[in-house]
This record gives C-alpha cells, structure tokens and sequence, in this order.
C-alpha cells in the first residue's frame, strides 16, 4: 500500500504505481506506451481450481487515480461466478464500491484479485450458471474451473489473445450457458460464441457511478 502524508498528484502516482508493478514479480506490458493502459499477466493462486492458469488482465487507470479506482478486465476467459464470462468485466467490492487511494496496483494483484479467486461470493454474481453450481455443486464446480484452465487459460491462450484480440479456443466455446444437460451446455456455448465480442471488458463502478 502507498503511505500516508504528504499528498501526491495523480500523475506521479500513477508512474509510481505501474512503476513498482514492472519492478514485481508480475509481467506487465504498456499498450502503445500509455503508462495508463497496460496488460498484466495473472497467475492462478495456488491450492485453488484456478492453480495453473495464466491471464492476461487489462488495466486502465483514470486520470485522478488513485482517488477513482481502476478499470480491471479479463483478456482470455475465466470460469468465475463474478466475472463475466464474455466480456471479462469484474463485480470485486474493493475496487468497484470500497476503493481507497491507500491501495495500489500491487495490492490488485497480490492481494485482491488472488482473494476473489480463492473465495467467490455467488451471491453477487456476473456469471449467474457458475453461482448456482457452486453453490449446488462445489466439487462440480472447481471441475468445471479447471476444465476453462485448461481450454483457455494457457500461457500461450493468454498470449494469443492480447496479440489477436480474440483466443484460439475462442471459436470452440462462449459464455457457460444456464442448466445441467451436456447438450444444452454445448449449444449454449455455440450460440453465445457468435455474439461474443472481440476484447476484454473493464468494470469500475466508481466510474460509472460518475456518469
């Protein structure tokens, strides 16, 4: 987390931030040299059905970050009762409702994110077909997230889809569909694969809320 004090500006914050980000453990890429617009390789945490899998996360921060949080999105898909499995658009409280300029990228990424992982909350959900099996079906669930690891959450996935825009899986599957049978599973994701759209989403309720 940043220190308290003296208040910086914006602008040096945010150099700060991506700067320390870049100097972590995490491999972190401007776009087109933007220090506000940059993509971040996040790696399953470990004893979790997400242990392996490896995402490229988008980041955008707001001119007055760190007082507005950041918009997070995720490039390849993720299995994940509160991330959109098409758009890859997050529901995180601490960055869409309870966002401090104590915290920083690093706490994204090290702490936030890992957490969100490790304990869904299905009783907020953006993928409302992943709440309703975990809450159902706990062992089917962590089945089905590591079935997604494995379809779309490779590093070469992860690569394929930031340079293309869209993964190389993408054509075999889409958002999970809601119910049980196989088939309708199968059909669903056919079907959704052909509105899907072709980058990651971003959600920063603080930003919307604004609007």
């Amino acid at each position: 987390m940043s220190t308290g004090g003296r208040a910086v500006s914006p602008g040096r914050r945010r150099e700060s931030d991506v700067y320390k980000l870049m100097m972590s453990d995490f491999s972190v890429e401007l776009v087109n040299d933007n220090i506000c617009d940059l993509t971040v390789d996040f790696v399953g945490p470990k004893d979790s059905p997400y242990e392996g899998g490896v995402w490229k996360v988008h980041v955008e921060l707001p001119e007055s970050y760190p007082y507005k949080s950041p918009s997070i999105g995720f490039h390849n898909k993720i299995y994940h009762p509160n991330v959109d499995f098409r758009s890859g658009s997050v529901c995180l409280d601490v960055i869409n409702q309870t966002w401090s300029p104590m915290f920083d990228l690093i706490n994204v990424f090290e702490v936030f994110l890992p957490q969100l992982l490790l304990y869904p909350n299905p009783t907020d959900p953006l993928n409302g077909e992943a709440a309703a099996l975990l809450m159902r079906d706990p062992a089917g669930y962590a089945a089905r997230v590591k079935e997604h690891v494995r379809r779309f959450a490779t590093r070469e996935a992860a690569l394929g889809r930031t340079k293309s825009g869209k993964s190389s899986d993408d054509g075999a599957a889409a958002a999970a569909p809601r119910g049980d049978a196989a088939q309708q599973r199968d059909a669903g994701e056919a079907a959704g694969e052909q509105r899907e759209e072709s980058e990651g989403g971003f959600l920063s309720s603080s930003e919307e809320e604004d609007e």
